[in-house]
């Protein structure tokens, strides 16, 4: 398989879990009461833990290594971060506030170019990583279709259907990673750790709401500052 055709296997594959994740949660009339909390709560839980996962096991190693190890990671995450918290900001002020469905794309475009990227480099963490945008999107699609369903604004059907649009971001965005970063592994790097430090941001605002306080963004924003705290004393571990 050439590297084009196995970014489009892998975006396709990938962002096609979105609509397959939107089309399992349209059979809300099944216990709809259970899979309105203790279903949709746990698959939430579920996409989080996913989407921490990507970035402790491919988005962060694979970054400071593409990056030959700089200590330019560290701020390249906070910014990540703030970033991720003024979009939020911004789009909650004009009452446009999807955290699921803003979580998805803003993960999901970034992650995607990483992976374009990654396969242009021979890395091993590609074919990992495209697992792992598949199977946070799952997640995702499913709260995503809940989110935009309740807003009362479109039908089930018109949702599946925009939701299905997205898949081809993907393939775009896995493209775009190919041909531009392929000769600039340290813009390849910034991008998968700024990424991170948005993702960071979105598990602990959005996702795990055990850390949010209504109106208060200080603790996910500590998370990102904390996660910065470890990866820097684990790169002073290694330098030295």
């Amino acid at each position: 398989m050439s590297e084009i055709a196995a970014i489009l296997f892998f975006t396709l594959a990938a962002g096609a879990c979105i609509p397959l994740g939107g089309f399992a949660a349209s059979f809300e009339h099944i216990h709809s009461r259970w899979l309105e909390q203790e279903l949709r709560h746990s698959v939430i839980a579920l996409g989080g833990g996913i989407l921490l996962g990507a970035v402790a096991v491919v988005l962060v190693p694979a970054g400071v290594a593409s990056m030959q190890g700089s200590m330019w990671s560290i701020p390249i995450v906070l910014a990540g971060g703030l970033a991720f918290f003024v979009i939020e900001r911004a789009l909650g002020l004009r009452r446009r506030e999807a955290p699921q469905v803003m979580g998805m794309l803003l993960d999901y475009v970034p992650e995607a170019v990483a992976l374009g990227g990654l396969v242009a480099l021979g890395s091993g963490h590609a074919v990992l990583l495209a697992l792992l945008v598949g199977l946070q999107n799952l997640p995702e699609g499913f709260n995503a279709f809940r989110e935009l369903h309740a807003l009362g604004l479109r039908s089930a059907r018109r949702t599946l259907m925009i939701m299905g649009s997205l898949v081809a971001i993907g393939p775009v965005s896995g493209l775009a990673g190919y041909f531009l970063l392929a000769e600039f592994p340290v813009a390849l790097g910034a991008i998968m750790l700024f990424a991170s430090g948005g993702i960071l941001y979105l598990i602990f605002q959005d996702i795990a709401p055990q850390a949010r306080l209504n109106r208060h963004w200080a603790p996910p924003l500590g998370a990102v500052v904390g996660f910065s705290v470890a990866l820097f004393g684990d790169m002073v571990v290694r330098g030295g």
